[in-house]
């Protein structure tokens, strides 16, 4: 096998591992061993071996001497550090697409946001739940993305995995929060239409902040 095709491997195995766990084929804070591993994503043991250093940086999973690898475990503690990241990074971000962004793509983002809003005030149905969530996690994306910077998107990237598992363990949007979603992604919206970098920074950190308390059921 050749290096390359071992990378690939190695890739495919640890997508395949964050599929099964945001699909909570794997439960926070279960015990695996490497061959479980390997029946559940799929990949030969030489992937999943060459995968578990990458989900240990990521802190993913981590080493229980003489029992397995143990999946990250839901506490107080994540919550914080994930949404302190999150606050962080994405104050950042959305302060630089202010600056950057054109306005034709702001308010082509808007429209979409709007649109799916009012499609959600006629009733949330399931096509229109996956829309929502689709759209609220391809802002967040496109906004780290628009960084330019490697680094802080494969951050976003396996921070946004662990927020995702601590919102009451689920990863879909419920039906009752589509509008207040939308509405908070709006307002970010409206202060970057103003070109209001300070408003659009307040509006993302009380999003977020909102975020935070609904996964603490707060």
């Amino acid at each position: 096998m050749t290096q390359n095709t071992a990378l690939r491997q190695r890739d495919h195995a640890y997508s395949n591992f964050t599929e099964k766990l945001l699909a909570r084929d794997l439960k926070p804070g279960q015990i695996v061993s490497q061959r479980e591993l390997v029946d559940l994503t799929g990949m030969p043991l030489g992937a999943i071996r060459e995968m578990i250093p990458r989900l240990e940086a990521d802190g993913l999973i981590k080493t229980v001497p003489k029992r397995g690898l143990q999946v990250l475990s839901i506490d107080l503690d994540l919550v914080r550090n994930a949404f302190q990241l999150r606050d962080i990074i994405e104050g950042e971000a959305i302060s630089e697409f202010c600056k950057t962004a054109t306005s034709e793509e702001i308010d082509l983002l808007a429209q979409q946001h709007a649109d799916i809003r009012e499609q959600a005030k006629a009733g949330v149905t399931p096509e229109v739940l996956k829309a929502a969530q689709r759209t609220d996690w391809a802002f967040h994306d496109r906004i780290i993305d628009a960084m330019n910077n490697p680094i802080i998107s494969d951050i976003h990237r396996v921070n946004a995995i662990k927020i995702r598992l601590i919102r009451n363990n689920d990863t879909r949007m419920l039906p009752d929060l589509v509008v207040p979603v939308l509405d908070e992604h709006l307002a970010i919206f409206e202060a970057l239409k103003a070109r209001d970098c300070a408003a659009a920074v307040q509006a993302i950190h009380s999003h977020i902040d909102s975020a935070k308390r609904r996964a603490l059921g707060i």
